[in-house]
């Protein structure tokens, strides 16, 4: 894996990026560059034609090259936690493209380009924690989208193609202005089926400012609100026809010290 250069980013030679491919469980050749201060595109992965999966998300990339649809044999690209605030027409060429995450960014609307709907093999997309406030018409073509993430961004109304995609089960749109107004930020489920709680464990510095603040706020308000009382009616819980080790016995442990003391005082 290459190594951390500090603040000026990191120099990546197509050397050290062929060493840094995996295979995953599936075959696949994956590349990940995660959280290396990268703030270029490097120009060298364009070389690696049999690349499938590419991550390079914790990074401070501000613009994608145009050309970056020649990366063509891309199944799967994570660019979240970046610096990007708009999209080049050439992605549209990424057709095999089956997942693609830029949330976490500095998208506009009139960023993004038209030929997204030109990625007609995108499963999930993700463009949540952004500044969108529409998405391009064109994106009706996605008939194979299973999964739309659109959170915390600027929406006020549900674009008019999105109940259009057949395939689509789950959008999540918490956070923004549509969500609080309809009192749902799932806008779609599957009938009959229990919204799903995805929690990912990470080290602290892995976190930009925003997120990590927003953690923190949640760790504090959860230390605020936790109620002693019924934390301590759990911790002490019986059940019916069995002991449970350091239950009764924390309720009545004082009782049992008194007559310890008072046998030992009669012998």
């Amino acid at each position: 894996m290459p190594k951390k250069k500090g603040a000026k980013g990191t120099k990546l030679t197509l050397k050290i990026a062929k060493k840094a491919i995996r295979m995953t469980p599936d075959g696949r050749h994956r590349l990940t560059l995660s959280n290396m201060g990268i703030t270029i595109f490097p120009k060298c992965l364009f070389k690696l034609t049999n690349l499938d999966e590419l991550d390079l998300s914790r990074n401070s990339i501000q613009k994608l090259p145009d050309n970056i649809g020649n990366c063509s044999s891309l199944r799967f690209l994570d660019l979240h936690s970046n610096k990007l605030e708009a999209l080049p027409k050439s992605i549209g060429n990424l057709a095999g493209l089956t997942h693609l995450n830029l949330s976490n960014n500095r998208l506009i609307s009139a960023g993004l380009p038209s030929s997204l709907g030109c990625l007609t093999s995108l499963k999930i997309l993700n463009l949540g924690i952004n500044q969108l406030d529409t998405l391009p018409p064109s994106m009706e073509a996605l008939d194979s989208l299973q999964e739309l993430g659109l959170f915390d961004n600027l929406f006020i109304h549900l674009p008019e193609f999105v109940r259009g995609l057949r395939n689509l089960t789950k959008l999540n749109m918490k956070h923004t202005p549509l969500s609080y107004v309809q009192g749902d930020g799932e806008e779609m489920q599957k009938e009959n089926s229990e919204p799903e709680e995805h929690v990912y464990l990470v080290h602290e510095s892995s976190l930009c400012r925003t997120c990590l603040k927003r953690c923190k706020d949640q760790e504090e308000g959860l230390m605020r609100g936790g109620g002693g009382d019924a934390y301590e009616e759990k911790r002490i819980r019986t059940y019916k026809g069995l002991l449970v080790p350091n239950s009764v016995a924390t309720v009545h442990q004082d009782v049992w010290r008194i007559r310890k003391v008072e046998h030992m005082q009669i012998k």
